[in-house]
């Protein structure tokens, strides 16, 4: 896999089920380089709470589209696709294999398959979010059950920043705001994608103890040296799964064994919609995270899927 026959390499799938350290393997064996495709690593600081790799851990192998944001920042995903779009073609360009790594769903399909987003409106954005901060997700949701029934019924409730964004699509278009999503096809590059999963009760476990693990090393901490970096004035990164949960404690809205709790069950919720949302698209080539010839069994899927090309 090098020159002009560089195939990238994808690893996603659910939370918690062992895709950085697949991905590492692979870097190692194939001569690459990781592209990060978790929304929330894109923030300097946001470490223990998104199970960062930490520099000593990455194996000397490079890493990209980790800790380009501050707290402060806005990610989207069509800035992202821009920026992950430049580093996979400087890695090929350097004879090396981008392995792609990650589980926001929404930033897999705008890189793999070249998401043309529509175009937006500031008036007519501040106009829902004006909606968003008087009526709160509610309102919003009733707004968009009216304009776009399909789009209310997918959409998580809770997720105002979302429909938001579907009400801005569905007036500047006209369109059901499903019609601007990408069609799946031949992914961009021909890029091989693996998908990680594990038994649900195993993963569970893995949840719970990861959870208890960023309370016990320092998520409380870690927030709270965010806060004085802008934490609260964010928009996305404020929301993250933990991060969110530490806030309201830190807030006395309830208490530490809640936050804990809190955010063990938002994962566990997260985990579901990665594993339907990835479920869904047929390219995806699975693996067992349990596998104790992961590595080999992944190589063996990546041969057969180029043999097959």
């Amino acid at each position: 896999m090098t020159g002009a026959g560089i195939t990238p390499i994808a690893v996603v799938g659910p939370t918690a089920t062992g895709k950085s350290d697949l991905a590492l393997d692979m870097a190692e064996r194939l001569g690459g380089e990781i592209v990060n495709i978790d929304a929330m690593q894109l923030y300097r600081g946001m470490d223990v709470g998104t199970a960062k790799l930490p520099v000593a851990r990455r194996r000397g192998i490079p890493h990209h589209q980790l800790d380009v944001l501050e707290v402060t920042a806005t990610a989207t995903v069509a800035a992202y696709q821009a920026a992950a779009s430049t580093d996979v073609a400087a890695i090929m360009a350097r004879g090396r294999v981008p392995v792609i790594v990650g589980g926001s769903m929404m930033y897999v399909q705008a890189l793999l398959d070249q998401w043309d987003f529509p175009a937006t409106d500031p008036a007519v954005r501040a106009r829902w979010e004006a909606v968003l901060a008087e009526g709160g997700v509610a309102a919003v949701h009733a707004a968009l059950r009216e304009a776009d029934p399909a789009a209310a019924a997918t959409i998580l409730p809770t997720d105002g920043r979302r429909m938001v964004r579907a009400l801005e699509v569905v007036e500047l278009t006209g369109r059901p705001f499903a019609a601007s999503a990408p069609r799946i096809g031949q992914p961009r590059w021909g890029t091989i994608i693996i998908g990680v999963d594990r038994a649900t009760a195993a993963l569970d476990a893995r949840i719970e103890q990861r959870t208890a693990s960023m309370f016990a090393h320092g998520l409380v901490e870690e927030v709270r040296g965010l806060i004085g970096r802008g934490l609260r004035e964010g928009v996305t990164a404020k929301r993250a799964i933990g991060y969110a949960q530490v806030l309201s404690y830190l807030d006395n809205e309830y208490d530490l064994d809640d936050a804990r709790e809190r955010t063990l069950i938002g994962t566990r919720r997260y985990v579901r919609r990665q594993r339907s949302w990835f479920r869904r698209d047929p390219r995806v080539r699975w693996v067992d995270g349990a596998d104790p010839d992961l590595v080999a069994t992944t190589l063996a899927l990546l041969d057969e899927k180029e043999r097959t090309q």
